[in-house]
């Protein structure tokens, strides 16, 4: 058996330096990994702004930004700098001791989105499992024992833990087949009908949990009306307004939080994804009231709160404040959307800023579409049948938007 030995100071990961083929790589994934995911068939070997490149450096114009990750491009200067600046200084060290970092991460995104506390985690599906957690304790320790139903969305996706995958309103989904019985507490109702939201509130409801734009679902907006009157019913009624955040956040659909597009503020929100600039990082944030039901031992997390991440979170967030990416996300996902209406074959376009999605009609398969993309180096998503997803950095230009068009539009002819 080979075995590559190689010291610290020659470990650089570029293809070359490795003596491995792209199949080599291949294999070992196909070998050592549990794959649950279809792959892009290339070698990402580097990523700057709007591009991936594989290891010829052939350029992959990227509109998926790593799943609405990289909101102001792949590897941003100032994200790479904080990142590399705190690696020198400490890289971990558990919640026991304060940390710059953490701190001033903090600061900044409550006095940003108008919240009162936060708690890190490492990912969106922490951070919602972690948001469940607190309405649950805070509705049982507040009004008594059976107080903690929650109503969240059909065709809504929460995460893959026990608590976000039993929030998710897709019975027969793949995150929640083979699991056994969903977490029990859950009930789900169509989502933008306000009716239904109500109806299915019962005395022992706490909270209501929604996405202001459902991602996975395809790329559907809430409606004024519906995001309002929730904000409203929960208040009449004594229930908290849970809102994931995590695809949405951090200037992705034309503000910095998309409930601010609603004029409303949630009890807690939960956030992950573009809040890193690429590094993990989750938290929710909460009203001081709230926040008191997590108490110590009810809920922790060794890495949350990483000093790396939080200075990369830090820099990615001043970025995006400072160039004003959520007025480019607004600017340029209206702009993106208009000419996608002039696709061949789509039925509807719905966006929120850059979280754009277009669905065709039945002749058309969104994978194909995905797949002759890639083909021709545009890298989109497919969610279902018949829908694409776009979520490109915020940096994005009308030129590189017009590329995209150009690309689907061949893509979609080469397809009919």
């Amino acid at each position: 058996m080979l075995f590559y030995f190689i010291r610290m100071e020659e470990l650089i990961m570029k293809l070359k330096d490795t003596g491995l083929s792209v199949q080599d790589i291949k294999d070992k994934v196909n070998k050592y990994m549990i794959e649950t995911y279809e792959r892009f068939d290339f070698l990402a070997e580097r990523a700057k702004d709007m591009y991936i490149y594989d290891e010829n450096g052939t350029p992959y114009l990227d509109f998926y930004a790593g799943i609405a990750v990289n909101n102001a491009g792949s590897c941003n200067e100032k994200v790479v700098a904080a990142v590399k600046d705190q690696v020198d200084d400490i890289m971990h060290t558990f919640n026991y001791p304060y940390t710059i970092p953490q701190a001033l991460l903090a600061e900044k995104v409550c006095e940003t989105i108008g919240m009162d506390k936060i708690f890190y985690q490492n990912s969106g599906t922490e951070a919602n499992e972690a948001m469940i957690k607190m309405a649950r304790k805070y509705g049982i320790e507040k009004y008594g024992p059976n107080r903690y139903h929650i109503v969240t969305a059909k065709m809504g996706f929460h995460g893959r833990t026990f608590g976000a995958m039993s929030a998710t309103g897709q019975p027969g989904n793949g995150c929640q087949v083979g699991f056994g019985p969903m977490t029990y507490g859950f009930s789900y109702a169509p989502y933008n009908d306000l009716e239904a939201f109500k109806n299915a509130c019962t005395e022992n409801t706490i909270a209501i949990m929604v996405e202001p734009v459902q991602g996975e679902g395809g790329v559907h907006p809430a409606t004024m009306e519906f995001m309002q009157g929730l904000r409203k019913f929960c208040d009449e009624n004594d229930m908290l307004l849970l809102i994931d955040e995590v695809q949405t956040g951090w200037c992705r659909t034309g503000a910095v939080m998309s409930y601010m597009n609603y004029g409303i503020k949630p009890d807690i929100v939960s956030m992950a994804k573009g809040l890193g600039g690429g590094m993990p990082i989750g938290a929710i944030c909460a009203t001081a009231e709230v926040a008191k039901a997590f108490t110590p031992g009810s809920h922790g997390t060794t890495f949350g709160g990483h000093p790396v991440s939080c200075a990369a979170a830090l820099a990615e967030v001043n970025e995006l404040l400072d160039r004003d990416l959520a007025g480019n996300a607004k600017k340029m996902g209206d702009y993106f959307s208009a000419k996608l209406e002039t696709l061949p074959h789509v039925k509807e376009v719905r966006h929120q800023g850059l979280l754009v999605g277009v669905e065709f009609d039945d002749t058309i398969n969104s994978t194909d579409v995905k797949h002759a993309c890639l083909d021709r180096h545009l890298l989109i998503t497919a969610i279902g049948s018949h829908v694409n997803r776009m979520i490109p950095p915020l940096i994005v230009s009308e030129e590189e938007c017009d590329k995209a068009f150009e690309i689907m539009k061949e893509a979609v002819e080469s397809l009919c």
